[in-house]
């Protein structure tokens, strides 16, 4: 009877931990929160917090450079860049990085779990993107090396870890 209540436990809590991952990301756009995206730039609503304002900034500057593997790196400033540079810009821009992060050393950034403004997916050692006022800011997936760009598409988010800056 033991051994039977500890494989129900174990049963429930692997249940548990599969539910609450989703698998897909999806823009849902909400008025007053959610940006929208015109002519490849993201146009936030008015009265987002300063940082989340100073991110979309960032990522509009940015958007439609090149992919360029270990760009953004060295330097926040670069002529293109990969998933995890496009990345840090935009999060330094929002004073949430300090220096130029990759996919492994990111998974430790903020905070655990989806956060209200920003939130960052990362998948350590294959690939990282953000979601910024609910726009997606990435670099392509499958393959796909892009220069980083915004977009509303879906995407796969299975096995990657959700964080977000503290207060965002």
């Amino acid at each position: 009877m033991p051994h039977f209540r500890r494989l129900l436990l174990f049963t429930a809590f692997l249940c548990a931990s599969c539910a609450s991952k989703p698998k897909m990301w999806h823009y849902q756009y909400e008025k007053g929160r959610t940006a929208i995206l015109v002519n490849g730039q993201a146009v936030p609503p008015a009265g987002l917090p300063k940082k989340v304002m100073q991110a979309v900034s960032a990522g509009n500057r940015i958007a439609g450079l090149p992919y360029k593997f270990g760009g953004g790196h060295r330097s926040f400033e670069d002529n293109g860049y990969d998933c995890s540079g496009a990345v840090s810009y935009v999060l330094h821009a929002a004073g949430a990085l300090k220096s130029p992060g990759t996919s492994e050393s990111l998974r430790s950034f903020g905070k655990k779990g989806e956060g209200k403004h920003i939130t960052l997916y990362t998948k350590p050692g294959h690939h990282c993107f953000l979601v910024v006022a609910g726009a997606r800011f990435d670099t392509g997936y499958n393959g796909q090396r892009k220069g980083p760009e915004w977009s509303t598409k879906s995407r796969p988010v299975k096995g990657y870890t959700a964080r977000h800056p503290p207060g965002l």
